[in-house]
């Protein structure tokens, strides 16, 4: 179910993770998910930032080159390769450790065309901090939706995909 906040939109699963989509009245959206997990700010950073991260809770297969302009590479074809047809390009944008990284994906010929046309657009800012007695927050925003019906038709299927791939993150985390 989801309820309406301010001119936000939150939807609750029975997870550990809060997705919001906030449009602000703007004619964008950000989908805003966060989750707090029990575990150390190096696993965390790590899981999100490293081949072995990325391959114990997301993804079959990762290539990482973490530097400014660098990139993750993911697959989730298990008897696929990086490089090929099914390969996911995520940009570096810029990062602080253990603190912040903002990526920007590349659209694959799977994304749907209304979403090609704003490719550039398209953001995820990742905050990373201590909170108490030994957890870790983490909270991101996919910056660039647009605020029409096609990309609210879109969330119905990020949001609980993300959600799922989170619940991994912090199984694995917590583990």
């Amino acid at each position: 179910f989801f309820f309406l906040i301010f001119n936000s939109i939150a939807f609750t699963q029975e997870s550990r993770i809060t997705s919001t989509i906030d449009s602000t009245k703007t004619p964008e959206l950000v989908l805003i998910q966060e989750f707090k997990v029990k575990a150390s700010i190096q696993d965390v950073w790590n899981a999100y930032t490293t081949k072995k991260g990325w391959e114990s809770w997301a993804v079959p297969l990762a290539e990482i080159n973490l530097k400014v302009g660098g990139f993750i590479k993911t697959n989730y074809n298990p008897q696929g390769k990086i490089g090929d047809s099914t390969t996911i390009v995520t940009h570096i944008i810029n990062y602080v450790p253990k603190k912040l990284i903002t990526l920007q994906a590349e659209l694959t010929p799977n994304f749907p065309e209304f979403m090609k046309a704003d490719a550039k657009d398209f953001y995820n800012v990742i905050y990373f901090s201590n909170i108490e007695d030994g957890y870790i927050s983490v909270k991101s925003y996919g910056i660039g939706y647009k605020n029409n019906p096609k990309y609210l038709s879109l969330m119905n299927f990020f949001i609980p995909a993300n959600e799922k791939s989170l619940m991994k993150l912090i199984a694995y985390l917590e583990q």
